[in-house]
């Protein structure tokens, strides 16, 4: 293993440790979103220190402003149809293959919140912040640290974008469903996205925020 790839190794052992370790955290005074957003900034956390540490922030991963608005939005336009085509290519033709999951506890506090416009509020800042911190987490450090981990592209940048969509679907269900499965196809559909258009995490944030925001509103 090269230097690189053993630096990359040291942080994805940390970071994924974090990443597992807080979901089994839980403050019952916080609720759902507030655990959410607990668990995201810290891991989130960890990978600045970690990033610090290499001497390197988020901006070298792509945190940085678009310099063409239009292309920005194709961008945008290009991660969600993708991102959806998946999602019905699977409902379609593999769904019924594999087991169904229950409501999410996303689901139930959403609907708990009817009516109730500081609520609602609450939850749409909440969904918008973590979708902020999961493409930081899943785009932006993990994909780039799985893909030093090997070193040779583009074979390291096929693994890195599978394990990173296969590591974003299972820490949404813990579980092997059409809710993993779904959730790991965006992760599939961003992971892809964001290396083909030059690795800017923006307009993949965008998109993830439009995308949550759909779902939400539909239990609102």
């Amino acid at each position: 293993m090269t230097k690189k790839s053993i630096s990359a190794f040291i942080d994805l052992t940390i970071f994924l440790s974090t990443m597992f370790l807080v979901r089994e955290v839980y403050f019952d005074s916080l609720g759902f979103w507030g655990n959410a957003l607990f668990k995201s900034l810290s891991t989130v956390g960890i990978a600045t220190l970690l990033l610090y540490v290499r001497k390197q922030s988020w901006k070298d991963i792509g945190l940085t402003k678009p310099n063409n608005i239009g292309r920005f939005l194709v961008i945008i336009a290009v991660t969600l149809t993708s991102t959806i085509l998946l999602i019905m290519v699977f409902q379609i033709f593999i769904a019924d293959l594999v087991p169904s999951h229950g409501e999410t506890a996303a689901s139930v506090n959403a609907s708990k919140a009817e009516k109730s416009i500081a609520m609602i509020l609450f939850i749409v800042t909440a969904v918008w912040v973590e979708s902020f911190l999961e493409e930081l987490q899943d785009r932006g450090f993990s994909l780039n640290r799985l893909e030093a981990l090997i070193g040779y592209k583009p074979v390291a940048t096929i693994f890195a974008v599978l394990m990173q969509a296969a590591i974003f679907g299972f820490r949404h269900s813990y579980d092997f469903s059409e809710r993993s499965i779904t959730t790991g196809l965006i992760g599939l559909g961003f992971g892809i996205v964001y290396v083909l258009s030059g690795r800017n995490l923006w307009p993949l944030i965008i998109a993830h925020i439009i995308l949550n925001s759909m779902s939400i509103f539909e239990k609102l």
